[in-house]
């Protein structure tokens, strides 16, 4: 028997020696002695084995303890750990569940061996089975043979998995760290077998190992997002900081440029190409001041939309068809806007980034100062120009030697020809409207003045018609109130300033006699009451004006529509009447009514028209006798 044991003989060895006793006639004594030597032999065996095993799993359990050391993410540490489960006890199949007690369930989160139905995702109900028992005895509770087993509250979920899957023999270990139940760990075999002590505390000693692991892959996976975050934190930090320091230098440099001299011109052809993109600077009018690059055909609509949301939230805004609208602003006034289009490359990149738009905003700011810087010149330079304005508007003026002299000093160039606008605002603050004449006036190298509520501007030109419709809209548009305008010219006489300005006057006062509010009116768009009302009536003019047309194609061609006309209003507008006057057929009356009608177009059939038209046919009839009587004195004298 000793010598069976120091060579780790098999059982069978052991046995065979009592068979071959009992062969060979033993005594009863002598087999009883031999069967005690057999066993104790075998207990002894079966201690060495047991040992043997033991120190195989304690020497498997430090190494799972090894590896479970070293830094894995989650998923592959449950993966190692199911791995050296199944392998620990040569078992089949092992999966790791985590516990969701709002769900009342466990979900399977690593599995290892040949299985179909428990996977990773698997959801195992926690209202039966031996995970459920192990976690209420905070213990290993296993089963040999588990659906024959009735010594525990049975799931039909699991009972369907166990049976699908073939398996017998099932452990669940519960995974617990400190006062947390974090899930359960789980070995399985499709043979009956019964697990002894030694193996319940190796996998309780496994489970405790793993516990930890599964608490400080945790922490680690915190730490790393923490570190992760800190380190996008940092990096974006740096972005920042390197967009603010890029900012600042950006704007330092145009204000640098504004302080210098630099105009509008000169910032949008700086900060354009920062920009990345086509930009365009509006005065508080809507009006272009400056463009840098190219724009396609803005939708106004959709911009003017844009700019008041920009004006609102006091912010660049993008229109709907991408167009950037940022407000220069000072304090609660609008002095501008600016129109941002992006290049198409830049569109989806750089364009929409925040650092592009703060640089908008600060563009805008420096746009703003340098209208501020224009307002307040203009404003020093409005007061001496306004005194000499008033001293043309005078009628006891004072020498136009002198008052040229004055003119050239400041800078104003009045010797082209000019027209005087009065514009009387129907509504709004007339200190806007005041703050809003001198811009215009130092835009457009004219004068202002104010007396009785009514602008008085002086500016270059030759149409006194466009340019009072021109003022009308813009300080219309600046108010958002009708204005009333009255405009007269042109002037090239320092002398003739106030007579004109007289008139401009006069046709502003007949349009509100005859409920023009919001209309504009000159001396020839008012007819014969702009005749009447002028100081040096223009017949010719007014002839021309009303009937040049019809003279002119008289002479051209030898015809008789002027004499027509005379005739078809001295019968009472009457075709047939006229053709009886005229000694010829009515249908040529009614051809040269049409042709008429071609050349002054068919509203001089209109009573006012009409009227105009008679006017000056008796002007011309009145002129041509005057003519006629000149030459024939001359003729007299001459004889």
């Amino acid at each position: 028997m000793l010598e069976l044991l120091a060579r780790e003989a098999p059982a069978e060895d052991f046995e065979r020696l009592v068979y071959e006793a009992r062969t060979a006639g033993a005594s009863e004594e002598e087999l009883a002695r031999l069967t005690r030597a057999k066993d104790l032999s075998l207990n002894i065996r079966g201690l060495f084995a047991r040992r043997q095993q033991r120190e195989a799993g304690l020497s498997a359990l430090v190494d799972t303890a090894r590896d479970l050391t070293h830094p894995y993410n989650l998923d592959t540490l449950l993966n190692i750990i199911t791995r050296r489960a199944r392998l620990l006890l040569g078992l089949d199949m092992s999966w790791v569940t985590f516990h969701d007690f709002p769900e009342s369930r466990s979900i399977v989160r690593a599995a290892d061996g040949h299985t179909s139905a428990i996977t990773v995702g698997f959801a195992v109900p926690m209202n039966g089975g031996v995970g459920r028992q192990a976690s209420q005895r905070s213990a290993p509770f296993w089963s040999a043979d588990y659906l024959r087993d009735d010594s525990f509250v049975h799931s039909e979920v699991i009972d369907n998995v166990v049976r699908a899957e073939g398996l017998h023999a099932i452990m669940a270990v519960p995974l617990r760290h400190e006062s947390t139940d974090l899930g359960n760990l789980y070995v399985a075999g499709r043979r009956i077998r019964h697990f002894d002590p030694d193996e319940l505390s190796l996998m309780s000693s496994l489970a405790d190992l793993v516990a930890v692991a599964i608490e400080k892959t945790r922490l680690l996976d915190r730490v790393r997002n923490e570190v992760a975050g800190l380190e996008l934190d940092t990096t974006r930090a740096k972005h920042s900081s390197a967009a603010a320091h890029r900012l600042r230098n950006t704007h330092s440099r145009l204000i640098e440029l504004v302080l210098e001299g630099g105009g509008l011109p000169a910032l949008a052809a700086e900060a354009a190409p920062l920009l990345g993109g086509s930009l365009i600077i509006r005065d508080h009018t809507g009006r272009d001041i400056s463009t840098v690059g190219e724009f396609h055909a803005l939708d106004e609509n959709t911009i003017r939309a844009a700019s008041l949301d920009a004006h609102t939230e006091r912010c660049p805004i993008r229109s709907a068809d991408g167009i950037w609208v940022t407000p220069a602003l000072a304090g609660q006034e609008i002095l501008g806007t600016l129109l941002l289009a992006p290049d198409p490359a830049a569109q989806q990149s750089s364009a929409d980034a925040p650092e592009t738009i703060q640089l908008l905003a600060l563009v805008a700011q420096a746009t703003a100062l340098v209208l501020l810087m224009q307002r307040s010149t203009a404003a020093a330079e409005g007061h001496v120009r306004d005194e000499l304005f008033n001293d043309l508007l005078k009628e006891d003026q004072l020498p136009a030697a002198k008052l040229a002299e004055r003119a050239r000093r400041l800078g104003v160039n009045l010797d082209g020809p000019h027209v005087v606008v009065v514009a009387r605002p129907e509504g709004g603050s007339l200190g806007r409207a005041v703050i809003w004449a001198s811009s215009y006036a130092h835009q457009h190298s004219g004068l202002k003045s104010v007396d009785s509520g009514c602008i008085i501007l002086l500016l270059p030109g030759t149409d006194p018609a466009a340019t009072g419709k021109a003022v009308s809209q813009e300080l219309a548009t600046a108010l958002n109130h009708p204005v009333t305008v009255g405009a007269a010219g042109p002037v090239t006489e320092l002398t003739a300033i106030s007579r004109t300005y007289q008139e401009a006057r006069c046709c502003l006062d007949a349009l509100t006699a005859l409920g023009g509010r919001g209309g504009t009116a000159s001396p020839r768009e008012l007819g014969f009451l702009g005749l009447l009302l002028s100081d040096s009536p223009n017949t010719a003019e007014f002839i021309n004006n009303t009937i040049g047309p019809v003279l002119d194609y008289d002479t051209q061609q030898r015809t008789d529509l002027a004499r027509t006309l005379e005739a078809y209003f001295a019968s009472a507008c009457s075709p047939t009447r006229a053709a009886e006057s005229l000694h010829v057929h009515p249908n040529t009356v009614s051809r040269r009514l049409e042709r008429i009608t071609e050349l002054l177009g068919p509203e001089w059939l209109e009573p006012a028209q009409a009227l105009e038209v008679q006017l000056a046919l008796q002007m011309q009839r009145t002129r041509r006798a005057l003519v006629r009587g000149r030459r024939d004195q001359a003729g007299r004298a001459s004889g």
